[in-house]
């Protein structure tokens, strides 16, 4: 953070970014995408069952394809972002495309774990620049989060805003000592709404459709959750970040003491601005009365 962003009296106390295992869920979506492409590699060319693979040439494509697809659907449903199975579906539909156009269907077996295996190095190198782009900023008066590759975001909550904290450690984060903090503001923000679907149904307007010619409904409930550039994202250490948000948050809530006081404060304040205009208000009565007296001619003496 540059001096000149800072504020008066601001004192900066952890500077950050999550880490490298905080995105564990979409690099799990690339080592899949290796796993099955090697895995498909294996069966087409050295497996028993490869008589029955070698068949026809489409076979190796649409077996990869369609559990590729699967996958990418029960990931969608339980993550309840659909963007999964679609990332998917334009890995399966370029790897087709590539196929066809460069007459590579009899060598399926050999294009899809190295096609597999490209896509997916791509694919963590994205995670990781994405990742790098989180920057956390934690000072004596607010928290600052920047985040975004192309487009740039950033989000600024004073202590005095936060109502409550919510923090989170998955699986690895007990493992390595990183975990989620999410701050939730009195607005209600750092809240989001999950939809529980019921065999793939969406969302289209105030209705529920059909996927796939299965049928759907969904239950809105709110729970504390933020995109990660709005939210303290794989922090770490984990316990010392979140000790350090509770005691700032802390110093910033204002005791019933202090409410009392303040509201003594006010209600003297406002008697002394009261009296301040009687004051005012007889010091003009006094003048008007004086001035008629100082107008008046006196009387030559006789």
């Amino acid at each position: 953070m540059e001096q000149n962003e800072t504020l008066k009296n601001e004192q900066i106390k952890k500077v950050f970014s999550p880490h490298p295992l905080s995105f564990m869920r979409l690099q799990s979506l690339c080592i899949f995408l290796i796993v099955w492409g090697i895995l498909v590699g294996w069966l087409v060319n050295f497996s028993e069952y490869r008589g029955l693979l070698s068949g026809n040439v489409w076979f190796p494509v649409l077996v990869w394809g369609l559990v590729l697809l699967l996958v990418g659907v029960i990931f969608s449903l339980v993550t309840i972002r659909w963007i999964i199975f679609f990332f998917y579906l334009g890995v399966f539909a370029g790897g087709t495309a590539l196929l066809v156009s460069q007459n590579w269907l009899s060598e399926a077996g050999l294009f899809i774990p190295f096609y597999a295996t490209g896509i997916s190095i791509l694919g963590f190198l994205l995670v990781e620049l994405y990742r790098r782009s989180h920057k956390y900023i934690i000072s004596n008066l607010r928290i600052i989060f920047k985040g975004g590759i192309v487009t740039k975001r950033e989000r600024t909550l004073r202590y005095d805003k936060i109502t409550d904290i919510d923090a989170k450690q998955g699986v690895f984060g007990q493992i390595f000592g990183f975990g989620t903090i999410i701050p939730i503001s009195q607005s209600g923000f750092g809240l989001g709404s999950d939809e529980s679907f019921a065999a793939g149904g969406v969302e289209i307007g105030a209705k529920k459709a059909g996927f796939f010619g299965l049928f759907g409904g969904g239950k809105e409930v709110q729970t504390p959750r933020a995109r990660s550039y709005y939210e303290l994202h794989g922090a770490y250490p984990y316990k010392e970040i979140k000790n350090l948000v509770e005691s700032l948050v802390q110093d910033h809530v204002i005791t019933p003491y202090q409410q009392e006081q303040v509201a003594y404060q006010k209600e003297q304040v406002d008697i002394q601005k009261q009296m301040k205009e009687l004051l005012e208000k007889q010091v003009e009565t006094k003048e008007e009365q004086d001035q008629p007296a100082e107008d008046t001619p006196q009387k030559p003496s006789p």
